[in-house]
Order: structure tokens, then sequence, then C-alpha cells
């Protein structure tokens, strides 16, 4: 944290963003590593650390006129606060139930405001990118000394806390979708010798593995769904000659996954086939696909149905099973958290979101991992909520203007 500061303050020019982006990288990555080791300096250190660098290159940097609607979000998140201090029951803590479910969106607004049509280049954004996958790769060696065999934590096909360092395997999981993505772009476009190329097989095979054995399948989903984004637009944008590369690279990757599913398979004693089937350790099919996440949804919208106009204030959703169940389950999806408590202003909220980066992308298409970036932070709220600053701060970067480096260099000079 110190040396970020003391890089944001003391590097000149335009590098001040770049340092604020590697500082937010890093941070992002090593989010879920510090919970599950109780290391960081506070449950949400990352995201506040994240809207502090944020924050700082505003200070030196100043944000782009055209990135107000961001401006105009973070407004509208304000009424749920006022709403939920007239309908949070007498028992909850209204400053942590608010900051729980709030802090996410708040950081996505902060970094998307400072991010909003940025100049980077290529060669910058790949070095962010790396920043991403230092930590998960932190975190696949500490889940290998926590838990080195599988098969003596097995437990059926529900999510493994066990296999999972001992923390939340959503969340776990979710952190290590985020490392494959990162390590399937190192493996693509950051690879020129053969060592280089095996060491990243290895460690995505080696993340694959342990997002796979953590039973959970949000992330995993969420890593394919975005390397596949990636992909298309790296195999669209490139010239003849380095397709075929990529068609090679393509080839490694599909084989690292097979060999990594089927060693997966037979550490699980075949639960986790059953596990991606759908079906219980007794192989019978289970009803509900999504292990309760639609009936926590369906609240949701009967929430929103209740009190359409400003929502029934944040945090709500959780306080209202605490409640009823005694039960402490927090939203798992964000589109259904913002409808319900944030009524009418939530449907604002999920446009701005979805249209304002659509339209950047009409005037600024040098992005390659624009669409992956998007599709991680979709896939990523649609299973796991804002619990981490990942999905955030990727939504971010798909508004930074990549460059060639011959302007950002001119730009330098200005």
């Amino acid at each position: 944290m110190g040396y970020f500061i003391i890089r944001i303050v003391l590097v000149s020019g335009d590098y001040k963003s770049y340092y604020v982006f590697l500082g937010c990288a890093y941070f992002s990555g090593a989010e879920v590593l510090f919970r599950m080791t109780d290391g960081g300096i506070a449950y949400e250190a990352s995201k506040y650390l994240v809207i502090l660098f944020m924050l700082m290159g505003m200070f030196f940097k100043g944000v782009n006129g055209k990135g107000y609607p961001y401006f105009i979000y973070l407004i509208l998140l304000v009424p749920s606060i006022l709403v939920a201090s007239t309908t949070l029951s007498f028992f909850a803590n209204f400053r942590t139930n608010i900051a729980f479910v709030l802090s996410g969106p708040v950081c996505l607004g902060i970094a998307a405001l400072f991010c909003y049509d940025r100049k980077i280049t290529n060669r910058q954004l790949l070095n962010v990118i790396m920043y991403l996958a230092l930590p998960c790769i932190t975190m696949t060696t500490y889940l290998f000394l926590y838990n080195p065999s599988i098969k003596d934590t097995l437990s059926g096909t529900a999510s493994n806390a066990a296999s999972s360092g001992g923390f939340g395997p959503n969340q776990v999981s979710t952190a290590l979708g985020l490392g494959m993505f990162a390590i399937a772009v190192r493996l693509f476009m950051k690879s020129p010798s053969l060592f280089l190329r095996i060491l990243n097989i290895a460690l995505l095979g080696a993340m694959t593995f342990r997002a796979i054995v953590t039973f959970s399948r949000g992330g995993v989903f969420a890593a394919v769904i975005v390397v596949g984004a990636f992909l298309w637009s790296l195999f669209y944008r490139s010239p003849g000659r380095l397709k075929n590369q990529i068609v090679v690279s393509f080839i490694l990757l599909c084989i690292t996954v097979i060999v990594t599913w089927t060693v997966s398979s037979y550490q699980t004693q075949g639960l986790i086939d059953k596990r991606y089937a759908n079906e219980n350790a007794q192989g019978i099919k289970k009803e509900d696909i999504t292990t309760g996440r639609l009936q926590l949804f369906k609240e949701e919208i009967e929430g929103f149905l209740g009190s359409p106009f400003l929502g029934i204030g944040a945090s709500r959703v959780k306080d209202i099973r605490v409640v009823r169940d005694n039960k402490s389950l927090p939203s798992h999806n964000e589109i259904g958290r913002l409808l319900s408590e944030h009524g009418i202003l939530g449907i604002i909220i999920i446009m701005i979101l979805i249209v304002k980066p659509l339209g950047f992308r009409t005037a600024n298409n040098r992005n390659y991992f624009f669409y992956a970036f998007l599709c991680f932070w979709f896939a990523t709220i649609n299973h796991s909520g804002m619990r981490i600053a990942a999905p955030a701060l990727l939504y971010a970067f798909a508004l930074l203007n990549v460059v060639p480096e011959r302007v950002f260099l001119s730009s330098l000079k200005k």
C-alpha cells in the first residue's frame, strides 16, 4: 500500500494513472487471499484501497466530463440509504450493513469515473492484467499447501470450504476464475518463448484445478465466458499470420483443460462430474440448478413489486431473511438487489451500467479486453453479487482508451 501511494504521488505525467491501475489491480487480485488468511487491514480493505487510489488519481489527473452518467449513478445510490434508515430492523447494525452492500457499487462508480476515456497503451494494460494474476498465483500456492489432498476433504457435491482454503468457495472460485483469465491472456499475448508458454500452461492448469475442486461453479463458468470473449476479440482483430499462432495456443489451452478436468475427476472420485451435471452424491438430479439463488432472486423481485419507487432500502433484503429465518443470507445477484433495494432508481442504474460502456465502445474500439472485462463483471454480479472489488474494477477497465505507444508518448510531451 505504501509503495503504490508513494509511486502515485511521486511519478510524473500520465504514469500516475498507470500506477493507480497497477495498485488497484494488485489489491483486487489479493482481496480474497487477504480474507482467507486474515491478512488484510479490514474485511473490505481492498475495496477501500481501490477507492483511495482512484480518488488520488482524480486529485492529480481530474476526470473526463463525458463520464458524468457515473456521477449520476453514485447520486442514485443515496436514496436507498435514507430508506434503510427507516426500514432496517432495530437489531441491525446500520453502518456495517450499508457498507456491506454499497461498498462494491460505490467502488465501481468511482473507478468508472476515473477510468472513463483514460489513455493507456496495450503494453501497460497487459502489465495491469499481470498485477491481477500475481496474487492469484500466491493464492493457488496457498491452497495447495492448505489442502494438498482433495480426497481427504470430500463431503458430497456441495461447495467445499476445506478445499477452498477454509474460506467461502464462491469467492475463492471467483478469484481463481479471475486468475485463469489473466494467465490465459499471458499465454496468448505474452509468451514469446517456449519456457514462458510451458510456465503459463502449468499455472493455468494449477489454477483451473483448484477452482474446479472448490465445487463452486460460478467462478469456473465466469472464467470460461471471459476467456471465450477475449479469444473471440483477439482472433477477430488479429492479422492472418497471428491467427495461426492463436490456433496453436488454443489447442494447448484445450489440452490443458481436458487434462485438468480428468485429474479433478479422479481426485474427487467422480463427484465433480456429478456436481456439474447438477446431481447429488448418489447421482440423483437436483431440481434447482442455481442452488437456491433463484429463490433468493424471486424474493428480491417481490421486494421490488412491493416498493417499486424507492425500493425497500439498502441491505433490507438480507435484514428480512435474518428476522424471518434467522439466517444471514445476503443477495447473490446484484441485479435483483438493485431492483429490490433501489426500486425504479435501480432500473436507471442498470441502464447506465449497460448502455454507457456500449456507447463508449462505438468510438473507442482498440481495447482487446473490452468484452472480456464486461463479461467478467456481468457474470460475477449474477452469481456472487459485488462482494469483491474485481468486478467493479474490471468494469471500469472496460472504459479505458487504449492508444498506440506513440500517441501516449506524445501526450506526455504536451
